[in-house]
């Protein structure tokens, strides 16, 4: 498959959220594969283990036959290579996102000039959606299922119970 034809969507997606399931939809709707990477990154001390973020996210994005979802260590310009993909897909949900993304974008076109970034913007409705605040809303026990999709609010609802599996 060409490489220019498929993407990687980076992130920790601890958890995943409709935010992100919005960029994924229309990701998939411009690119032949899109392959959701799921960093590692155990600097950011995730709530949920790498492995139980793969499988939140492939069942979330089970309808999509042109995306897959892996885990990953190590650099993203290293992993979009590994995967095939010419392109990484970041998302910017408000301009104080884009500072960042566009440093990353560059230091990333050093590593890799063979690889391209696209910016993608949540719909409105999605766009003050943070993993980050999803997180601390399900653990002081409020109610975040219009944030996430079912099978997350329940893996998050576990969590807070402290039940075996959530990890």
């Amino acid at each position: 498959m060409n490489a220019s034809r498929s993407a990687v969507y980076p992130g920790t997606f601890d958890p995943i959220t409709n935010g992100h399931q919005d960029l994924v939809r229309r990701a998939a709707g411009i690119f032949d594969r899109v392959v959701i990477g799921i960093a590692a990154n155990p600097g950011k001390a995730p709530l949920f283990s790498l492995e139980a973020r793969v499988d939140l996210a492939c069942r979330v994005l089970a309808d999509m036959p042109n995306v897959s979802v892996i885990g990953y260590a190590g650099l993203t310009v290293d992993f979009a290579h590994e995967q095939g993909c010419g392109v990484v897909i970041r998302g910017l949900r408000a301009v104080t996102d884009f500072e960042f993304e566009f440093q990353l974008a560059n230091m990333s076109r050093h590593l890799a000039r063979d690889v391209d970034y696209v910016f993608l913007t949540p719909q409105e409705q999605f766009t003050f959606i943070s993993s980050t605040l999803v997180r601390e809303i399900a653990l002081l026990g409020g109610d975040v299922s219009r944030f996430v999709h079912p099978l997350v609010a329940e893996a998050l609802a576990a969590r807070r119970a402290g039940r075996a599996g959530a990890n």
